[in-house]
């Protein structure tokens, strides 16, 4: 099942994608919305409120405004061997704010502040059910699903400290969606990539992660209450602009596409602002 959050000239409302068709979930205004009933799977299979086409259609933040985004830093392995770095003993972790989330296919914002502005293609967790000190082996049955996260990167301010916050959560820059994917339709070896202009930046698969989901959970959640509607970004491949040589950074106009199989793709054009 694929779920999305759609903008309408006067609402935003969660709906199920059935091929070419959204069908309104009535009654939810998101899917951060819709996870908060426990019931969430069987009312939206069962929705059959006003349709719109799939076409043209446009895509909110799908969680606009989840209670936590963490996101976990250097978790592929080639990412972590292009970046000068060793293979970590436990998940790293930093957070984004809400402010940060733009939809599919809404604009990325570039800062006049800093010209260092990288992609970072994402698989990301959406939380289903709640839970602290969670098990590994049940790790997965808290997931609603996964989706795609484009971790926009602004790298001057990111490597100005130790802590990497500041370089990574400016408004309008991170897009997520399209769709809540469930479970059973993510390969375990699903292709992951970032094309910028048609050129192929980052290529790899999700089974080169080095904390996979379920550890990922286990280790955030005995930290803090995981929650439906919880957003975990669980890192990005080799490929980065800032590890090439000689380096490449977005720039005004360039349209980025960022897709994992199965679950779809983000296509956002990059606008300066001032």
């Amino acid at each position: 099942m694929r779920i999305s959050t759609l903008r309408l000239p006067d609402r935003t409302v969660a709906a199920r994608q059935d091929g070419e068709t959204y069908t309104e979930i009535d009654g939810f205004a998101d899917v951060g919305t819709l996870l908060q009933d426990p019931s969430w799977q069987r009312v939206a299979a069962e929705a059959a409120g006003t349709t719109h086409a799939v076409d043209g259609a446009d895509l909110a933040p799908l969680v606009p405004r989840p209670g936590k985004i963490v996101c976990v830093g250097q978790n592929y392995r080639r990412h972590i061997l292009e970046m000068g770095s060793q293979l970590p003993e436990h998940p790293t972790l930093f957070a984004k704010y809400a402010d940060s989330l733009i939809g599919a296919h809404d604009d990325i914002e570039l800062p006049p502040e800093d010209a260092w502005i990288d992609w970072e293609a994402e698989l990301a967790i959406v939380i289903g059910r709640p839970g602290r000190r969670i098990a590994e082996s049940d790790a997965l049955e808290h997931v609603a699903g996964y989706t795609v996260l484009n971790d926009i990167s602004m790298r001057g301010y990111q490597f100005r400290t130790p802590q990497w916050l500041q370089g990574k959560t400016w408004e309008n820059s991170t897009p997520v969606g399209p769709a809540l994917v469930t479970p059973e339709e993510l390969d375990g070896d699903a292709a992951i990539r970032t094309v910028v202009d048609g050129e192929t930046m980052q290529e790899s698969t999700v089974a080169d992660l080095v904390f996979g989901p379920a550890a990922i959970i286990s280790y955030v959640s005995t930290i803090v209450t995981l929650r439906p509607g919880d957003v975990i970004a669980t890192g990005t491949p080799d490929g980065v602009g800032f590890a090439r040589d000689p380096k490449r950074f977005l720039q005004d106009g360039n349209v980025i596409e960022t897709s994992i199989d199965g679950l779809g793709t983000l296509r956002n054009r990059v606008v300066a602002t001032s």
